[in-house]
């Protein structure tokens, strides 16, 4: 085994290899930019050695001197984590011929199945099913239309050298080949340094299941059952969970089958990933395969046992598999959620700025691999997922049920993250069931807002929580005004009801609290339906806490603005204003808020840098029209018009660096 390794990588994944390796009593190298001078990794690991600037190619993506930091602190292998280098062919064989060890596969590998292309050929080699297409990179329009016609309308254009959503462009009629295929081009590169294209048949509402394989150098190869990867946005994926409700026995033998023979094929050593897109029918159909580990591993970790990150390490270091197929145990549910810093509200346009409080959540099932604390700042250079969650449970219910109290109490605050949306679509009756595409959140939500009426159980608890505790504050102050009076603890107020309203926009509640047997137990009528409650001791301002509902543990996140509890709970974000109902009698006759005309101006909605200005002045626009395309976190997001007019003024130009609050352009008045 290792006795000291380069991690070359940041955030998360850094820390979770940290983890392992730090159980495994095998020291560890970070690197980091300017950037994370601050980081978690670079305090986590034994060593940290400087590589250079903020941008990637400046010090992730700088193969040189990180070889450089690998030899001056006498490292004996690179581990890559994912993005960045991992599935670089040419820097595996880099670190190869500097005399370390690359922990992955082999260079040509990663080269053949990182090639879409090459990758489809060798799956047709191993017997594994394809989805129809033209395996060769196209030609021209006429080609690409010819070819859509004999395998039939939609299809989707791929990029040949990556993945990532990058590049893919679907297609419904020929009348719309010419643009897709040139845009296709472009974004790919621009992404990859590559602009060939292939094209295959568009599969309508598939799922997205993923094969987790092992392979030794000795010749071994094992599956470890599959992922459920069908909750995606922009094609990046945001909850996983393992096993899938689509996969019986028979089609997990035979997926886990196809994956092996294809890594057998391809020469596999190390952990991989064999993705497979599955039809309306149940066929299944190859996609792609990630030479590296994924961001999902922990899903499959929890469901076998098995630490991969050790795995890798052992692999590597030439170690036979410990086990092999039968000795694959599989046990309960698990699932996570990807933790991004981006704006659900905004299109999920990235955010940035420092973590001001950070709490995560505990509990036997629950896991959290984070990159950052308190105190991280997040800026635009690199990804914006700062953490993932995972939970177990016996079962698919109790996993989801876990995971959802889990983000319940996770509490971020000083950047703008995606908890709350993905709680959200934890809790939709459709995610319950398992109904699951790659669809799903364009088919059910509107931007972040989703089509379904949440539970109404759940809003009652967020405006029971709200009330609740702003009736406790208020008794509070009214003792704390009391003279000669124990300020040790909340004094137990008279008996009786108190009566309040909650309004939380166009909804109310008619809320009756009772203090019941002990001095933390409670009842609670909300609009007719009864509530048995018990607090904690309860801190005013805390912003977050627990709350024994009807018998069972509910967390919720509250920040209290004047008269105003905002709460977070179960996907559920609701401002509650809460009022006696003497107050309520006369305020619900004040007129109600107009909302200001937008101005005149394109703000920027986030910090970055501009890409292109795609109008000028004088050129009439129209609202939503793309006018500034900004890059941010290593994600191209276009700026649209909000109103129609005529520009009158161009602030911004291709290579500046803006800020949020910005303006970009002026319209006419």
């Amino acid at each position: 085994m290792f006795d000291k390794i380069l991690i070359c990588n940041r955030g998360e994944i850094a820390v979770r290899i940290i983890n392992t390796c730090k159980r495994l009593g095998i020291r560890t190298v970070a690197v980091y930019s300017d950037a994370d001078r601050r980081s978690l990794h670079r305090q986590l690991a034994d060593e940290a050695v400087y590589i250079g600037g903020p941008h990637a190619r400046e010090s992730y993506l700088n193969t040189e001197r990180i070889i450089a930091a690998a030899l001056s602190t006498n490292c004996r292998a690179v581990h890559p984590g994912y993005g960045f280098l991992s599935e670089n062919p040419k820097f595996a064989e880099a670190v190869e011929s500097a005399g370390l060890k690359f922990i992955g596969p082999p260079a040509d590998v990663i080269a053949a199945m990182g090639n879409k292309i090459a990758s489809k050929e060798l799956a047709i080699k191993a017997g594994v099913p394809v989805i129809p297409g033209r395996v060769t990179a196209l030609g021209d329009v006429e080609e690409a239309i010819s070819t859509a016609q004999s395998i039939g309308y939609p299809v989707l254009l791929k990029p040949a050298a990556g993945g990532g959503g990058k590049g893919m462009r679907i297609v419904h009629s020929p009348e719309e080949m010419e643009a897709a295929l040139a845009s296709s081009r472009q974004e790919t590169q621009k992404a990859f340094g590559d602009s060939r294209v292939f094209i295959e048949r568009y599969i309508e509402r598939p799922r997205h299941v993923e094969i987790q394989v092992l392979a030794d150098s000795h010749g071994n190869v094992v599956h470890l059952g599959e992922r459920e990867c069908s909750i995606q946005r922009r094609y990046q994926k945001i909850i996983e969970e393992a096993p899938s409700t689509a996969v019986s026995e028979d089609m997990r033998r035979s997926l886990g089958e196809a994956a092996c023979e294809l890594a057998r094929k391809a020469g596999y050593v190390n952990a991989g990933t064999v993705e497979f897109v599955l039809d309306a029918t149940g066929s299944f159909y190859f996609l792609e395969m990630n030479t590296r580990l994924q961001v999902e591993h922990p899903v499959t970790e929890k469901i076998t046992g098995l630490d991969l990150v050790e795995l890798q390490l052992r692999i590597a270091a030439g170690e036979r598999l410990p086990f092999d197929q039968s000795g694959v145990v599989f046990n309960g549910w698990a699932m996570e959620a990807r933790i991004c810093a981006e704006d659900p509200a905004r299109r999920f346009m990235p955010s940035t700025g420092m973590i001001t409080r950070y709490a995560e959540p505990h509990g036997q099932c629950v896991r959290v691999d984070s990159g950052v604390t308190a105190g991280s700042w997040i800026g635009v250079y690199y990804d914006s997922m700062l953490a993932k969650v995972i939970c177990h449970g016996k079962d698919r219910e109790e996993a989801c049920g876990n995971l959802i109290e889990a983000l319940n109490g996770y509490h971020i605050e000083g950047v703008t993250t995606n908890i709350d949306f993905v709680n959200s679509v934890l809790c939709h009756p459709e995610y319950a069931r398992g109904n699951l595409t790659t669809c799903f959140i364009d088919r059910h939500y509107d931007g972040c807002k989703t089509k379904t009426s949440p539970d109404p159980r759940n809003v009652e608890m967020a405006a029971l929580a709200a009330t609740l505790i702003y009736h406790v504050r208020t008794v509070a102050v009214r003792e704390s005004l009391r003279p000669m009076v124990s300020r040790i603890g909340v004094r137990r107020e008279n008996g009786g009801a108190h009566s309040y309203v909650a309004r939380s926009g166009d909804d109310l509640f008619e809320l009756s609290l009772q203090r019941a047997a002990g001095e933390r137990q409670w009842t609670i009528d909300v609009g007719g339906r009864k509530y048995d409650v018990v607090t904690p001791e309860f801190e005013f301002y805390r912003r977050r806490f627990k709350l024994i509902i009807d018998g069972q543990a509910h967390r919720f996140r509250m920040r209290n603005e004047h008269s105003f509890i905002h709460v977070a709970f179960s996907g559920i974000t609701r401002i509650f204003e809460v009022y006696m109902p003497k107050e309520w009698a006369v305020l619900k006759y004040m007129p109600a808020k107009t909302e200001r005309p937008p101005e005149n101006v394109l703000i920027c909605p986030m910090p970055g840098l501009v890409v292109e200005v795609l109008a000028g002045k004088g050129d009439r626009v129209f609202r939503g029209q793309n006018l500034v395309i900004l890059e941010s976190m290593k994600m191209e997001s276009g700026v649209a018009s909000p109103t129609d007019g005529v520009i009158v003024e161009v602030r911004a130009t291709a290579g500046q660096a803006v800020e949020a609050g910005d303006v970009l352009i002026r319209f006419k008045a």
